[in-house]
C-alpha cells in the first residue's frame, strides 16, 4: 500500500459534504450502532483476523516511505480522541510533508479494545499515503466498550504489529517506523495466547510476557505511549509506572487531549533530526495550534535536551542501528 498523495481540497471537501448531510464522521460506527451488540464487527478491511502482513512499501511517488502507525484505544471516553485525530488529519500531513518533518510518510490507523470483553478488541488498517488514510481511520468502530478492570489489551496490538507488519524503511534501509499507542490504562499481565488465536488467528502454543513482545516489537519500531488526559487515570501513578517500565521516556503524557495530531508530528520530525523543540513548537504556531503547542512542549519537556532547543538531545538520531532501551 502507500500509493498516491495527500490532497487538502478532497480532504475538505469531504469533510462538508458530509456536515451538509448530518452524516457522521465515523459512519461505519453509526452503522454498528444501529444493530444489536451482539451483530458488531469489524469493518473487514481493518480486521485482522488471518491477515499476513501489513506493508508499507516504497513506490515511484514515495521512494523512501516512513511507516507511522497510530493505534487508539477505543474504549470508554477515549473514543473521543480518533475523532480529534480526524479533524486535524489535514495538520498532521502538512506538518509532516510540508514542514519537512517526513519525506514520505506512510499512514496506519487501528483501534484497540478489550480482548477478554468486546466484540472487537482489534482493528488495523492499511498504510496509506494518500485521503485513503482518512477513510480508514472513519471505519474504525468506536465501541466504547472496555471490561472495567484498568487494563486493555495494547499488548495484543503490540503482537500484531510484530509480527505482520513490513516495511521497506527496515527492510532495505534499516531504518525503524514509528508507533503511537494512545490509551490511559494498563496492558493485560500476560500475551493470551487464545486472545492470539480468538483475534488474529495464529496458533501460539503458550501465554507470552507483555515485555517479551515489546521488546521485540523495538526492534523494528519506535514505540510511543500517549497519555492524554481524557479520564481520571491520567495521574495514577500506576498507569505512568508501568508505562515507563516498557518504554521509559517515550511515555509521553499529553495534558490537552487535542494536541495528539501535533505531538505525533512533532515527535517524529524530532527523532528524524528535522527539526528541534522550539522550531518545531513555531510550526505549530504557524499553522494555528497556538494552545496546543503548549501542551506539546510539556509531553515532550521529559526527554532530556529537546525541553532546551537541541535537534536530538537524548533521544537517538533515526539510524539503522539505535537502540531504544527498554524496561528499567
Amino acid at each position: 500500500m502507500g500509493y498516491g498523495n495527500w490532497d487538502d481540497r478532497a480532504y475538505d471537501a469531504a469533510r462538508t459534504f458530509r456536515a451538509a448531510r448530518g452524516l457522521d464522521d465515523f459512519g461505519y460506527t453509526a452503522e454498528m450502532r444501529a444493530k444489536p451488540w451482539n451483530e458488531w464487527t469489524a469493518h473487514p478491511s481493518l480486521d485482522p483476523k488471518h491477515v499476513a502482513v501489513r506493508e508499507s512499501r516504497d513506490s515511484e511517488e514515495h521512494g523512501r516511505s516512513l511507516p507511522i502507525a497510530v493505534l487508539f484505544d477505543v474504549t470508554g471516553s477515549m473514543g473521543v480522541v480518533p475523532r480529534i485525530m480526524q479533524e486535524k488529519l489535514g495538520k498532521l500531513h502538512g506538518l509532516l510533508r510540508r514542514k519537512g518533518y517526513a519525506e514520505d510518510p506512510q499512514i496506519l490507523f487501528g483501534g484497540i479494545g478489550d480482548a477478554d470483553c468486546d466484540r472487537v478488541p482489534l482493528q488495523v488498517g492499511q498504510f496509506e499515503s494518500d485521503n485513503r488514510m482518512d477513510e480508514q481511520l472513519r471505519l474504525i468502530l468506536l465501541e466504547g466498550g472496555g471490561g472495567g478492570q484498568k487494563s486493555e489489551s495494547y499488548e495484543l496490538a503490540a503482537y500484531f504489529m510484530a509480527r505482520h507488519t513490513a516495511t521497506d524503511a527496515w527492510d532495505k534501509r534499516g531504518r525503524k517506523g514509528y508507533l503511537f499507542i494512545v490509551g490511559d490504562e494498563l496492558n493485560k499481565k500476560r500475551l493470551a495466547a487464545r486472545h492470539v488465536r480468538e483475534v488474529i488467528g495464529d496458533d501460539v502454543p503458550s501465554d507470552i510476557s507483555v515485555e517479551s513482545i515489546y521488546r521485540e516489537l523495538a526492534d523494528r519500531w519506535h514505540v510511543h505511549y500517549i497519555l492524554p488526559n481524557q479520564s481520571s487515570y491520567y495521574d495514577d501513578p500506576e498507569i505512568a509506572e508501568h508505562w515507563r517500565g516498557l518504554l521509559g521516556e517515550r511515555l509521553l503524557r499529553l495534558d490537552d487531549p487535542a494536541a495528539v495530531c501535533e505531538l505525533i508530528a512533532l515527535t517524529i520530525g524530532i527523532i528524524e533530526d528535522r527539526v528541534d523543540l522550539g522550531a518545531g513548537l513555531a510550526d505549530l504556531r504557524d499553522i494555528g495550534s497556538v494552545s496546543e503547542a503548549e501542551a506539546v512542549g510539556k509531553a515532550l519537556a521529559p526527554l532530556g535536551g529537546l525541553a532546551r532547543g537541541r535537534s536530538v538531545g537524548s533521544l537517538p538520531a533515526a539510524t539503522g542501528d539505535d537502540d531504544v532501551v527498554f524496561g528499567n
